[in-house]
């Protein structure tokens, strides 16, 4: 063999390694990402629940059909903000369904109205009657989907009464709302959240002090990782500070409320913290798609591959 045609050879041979290692190395990285066919429906190490609407261009409209996607692409729980404003006849399928394929009922609101806007710390009758009469409601509901958990949020800061009295106030309607919950099994968690500085509750640490003082097992913490880490920072230092109160946990990447690998949150190194603390509930999916249509819908559920498979 002369040297042109030994060198020709060599850089086929070559070509063809290079390549083998390209296709072989794209196959591995589908299969880490989540975009491979082994992990296809493969169920999540941690309990992620998507929300009506996040996949409706893969699902279609019904949130049936999309409730059935999310199975099939490995979730295992939902949750449904709207569900007590849903009527009895949807909320009575939704449960069937969620029954039907194993799967839970993250957490709805509690949703009262003008408590939210007006605010529980006011102490005002007519509100705190709204509040426990949206609670016995809740409650009905919660048995069409054996719910366990739903959000709570006090309301705004009242202006015109000492901060020791509108705590007061916060305490004595989730203590009502507690003794409703209580006998039934049922939790309501307290959402602190970073939309407006008006809100009464703005960090970790003054939600976890209206939970000890109220002492009830259906008094609890909604953690919400997006809203906490605009407001106070320090996840893991915050969320092992109150652990004992935390019952349910929501996700949202900062800045842009969107999947996890979007903006500045590790969540692989903060999801590997909840799940070697033993977490075992819900994670809630409360963010948008940072991109749209069908693909932006694939992208969310390979991203969560993506922090998932971290934990494995």
């Amino acid at each position: 063999m002369n040297r042109i045609e030994f060198l020709r050879n060599s850089f086929v041979a070559t070509g063809a390694l290079v390549a083998g290692s390209s296709i072989n190395g794209l196959a591995a990285d589908k299969a880490t990402t989540g975009q491979g066919p082994a992990l296809a429906g493969k169920t999540f190490n941690l309990d992620y629940a998507p929300h009506q609407g996040m996949f409706k261009n893969n699902a279609g409209d019904s949130f049936l059909d999309q409730i059935r996607f999310m199975h099939d692409q490995g979730f295992r729980s939902i949750e449904d903000n709207g569900f007590l404003g849903r009527s009895t006849e949807e909320q009575t399928k939704i449960g069937d369904l969620l029954a039907k394929l194993g799967m839970r009922m993250g957490v709805f609101v509690v949703d009262g109205g003008d408590n939210w806007k007006t605010s529980l710390t006011t102490g005002k009758k007519e509100f705190k009657d709204k509040f426990v009469e949206t609670c016995k409601k809740s409650v009905e509901a919660a048995k069409r989907c054996n719910a366990k958990w739903m959000t709570v949020v006090p309301g705004f800061y009242e202006r015109r009464l000492p901060y020791g009295n509108q705590f007061a106030n916060v305490i004595d309607a989730m203590r009502a709302g507690a003794e409703i919950f209580e006998p039934h099994g049922l939790i309501m968690v307290l959402e602190t959240l970073s939309d407006t500085p008006e809100l009464f509750l703005q960090q970790t640490h003054e939600t976890y002090a209206v939970c000890k003082a109220v002492q009830s097992p259906s008094c609890k913490i909604l953690y919400d990782i997006y809203h906490m880490q605009k407001t106070e920072g320090q996840l893991m230092v915050n969320i092992d500070r109150c652990w004992d109160e935390i019952a349910y946990i929501q996700i949202g990447d900062n800045p842009g409320r969107n999947e996890p690998t979007t903006g500045e949150i590790n969540y692989k190194n903060l999801f590997k913290h909840l799940h070697e603390k033993g977490y075992k509930g819900v994670m809630g999916m409360e963010h948008g798609n940072s991109k749209p249509g069908k693909e932006g819908e694939l992208r969310v559920i390979q991203a969560y591959r993506e922090v998932d498979n971290f934990l494995a």
